[in-house]
C-alpha cells in the first residue's frame, strides 16, 4: 500500500483529498503546515508528497528546494491556487514532479497521482553504462566494482546526465536542476562538481564532454 503525505492549510481540501485517497487503496499521513511536514518525513517516510504551497509557516517551494538539496528524489505533486504559468514552470523548475492548480477535479488528482506512482515503480534499481553502475535506490555509482564515493550533488548531477546522454545541456539549465535555484553567474559550484564527477568517472567508458558557450553532455568514450 502506497503511503502519501498530503501538506495542506485548508482542512475542507485535506478531507477532502484524505478521503478520496483512502477510498483508492492509499494509506494517507495529514500534515497542517511544514512544520508537521517535517516531522512527519522524520517519522513515517512516504511514497509521495502532495504539498501545497502557500502554507501558514512558509513557502512550499523552499521546503521542496531543502528536500532536492538533500538529494530526496521523492514525487511531489504541488497542488496550489497559484494557476499562472510562469508558477507552474517555477514550481517544477524547483523540483516538482508534477503541478496541479485549484480549483480542480478529484478524477484528474488521483490519475496525477497514480502516474507520478507508477513512473517511479517502473525506475530500474541499477543502470549500467560500460564500466559504470549507478545504484538508485543506496545513491551510488561504482567503476570496475570500485565505489566512486560521489557526493549527493554529485550522485544527483550524473543521474542526470545519464538520463540526457548525448545532449548538451547548459550551466544554467544543470545548476537548475540540480540545485533548485537559478544560477545567478556564479558557476563555480557547478565546475568544481563536473570536474570531480569527470575525474572519477576515468576508466567507465564514459564521460563529461562540454563545448565552448553551449554547455556540457554526458556521453561515452574518455575526456580528453
Amino acid at each position: 500500500m502506497n503511503k502519501i503525505l498530503l501538506v495542506e492549510d485548508s482542512p475542507k481540501i485535506q478531507q477532502a483529498n484524505a478521503n478520496m485517497l483512502a477510498a483508492n487503496g492509499y494509506d494517507v499521513c495529514l500534515a497542517n503546515d511544514l512544520a508537521e511536514a517535517r516531522e512527519s518525513l522524520a517519522n513515517h517516510y512516504p511514497d509521495m508528497i502532495v504539498l501545497d504551497i502557500m502554507l501558514p509557516d512558509g513557502n512550499g517551494l523552499d521546503f521542496l528546494k531543502e528536500l532536492r538539496a538533500e538529494g530526496n528524489k521523492i514525487p511531489i505533486l504541488l497542488l496550489t491556487a497559484l494557476a499562472e504559468a510562469i508558477d507552474e514552470v517555477t514550481g517544477l523548475r524547483a523540483g516538482g514532479s508534477d503541478y496541479l492548480s485549484k480549483p480542480y477535479n478529484m478524477d484528474v488528482l488521483l490519475a496525477r497521482i497514480e502516474k507520478l506512482l507508477e513512473k517511479e515503480s517502473s525506475m530500474p534499481e541499477v543502470i549500467r553504462k560500460g564500466a559504470l553502475e549507478i545504484r538508485i535506490t543506496s545513491d551510488e555509482a561504482l567503476v570496475n566494482d570500485i565505489n566512486l564515493g560521489l557526493s549527493q550533488k554529485e550522485f544527483s548531477l550524473l543521474c542526470y546526465f545519464e538520463q540526457n546522454e548525448n545532449k548538451t545541456m547548459s550551466s544554467e539549465h544543470l545548476y537548475e536542476k540540480i540545485w533548485g535555484q537559478q544560477m545567478n553567474k556564479d558557476t563555480g559550484a557547478l565546475r568544481q562538481a563536473i570536474s570531480r564527477l569527470r575525474s572519477k568517472l576515468k576508466g567507465s567508458g564514459y564521460s563529461i564532454g562540454s563545448e565552448r558557450n553551449e554547455g556540457y553532455r554526458f556521453e561515452k568514450g574518455e575526456h580528453r
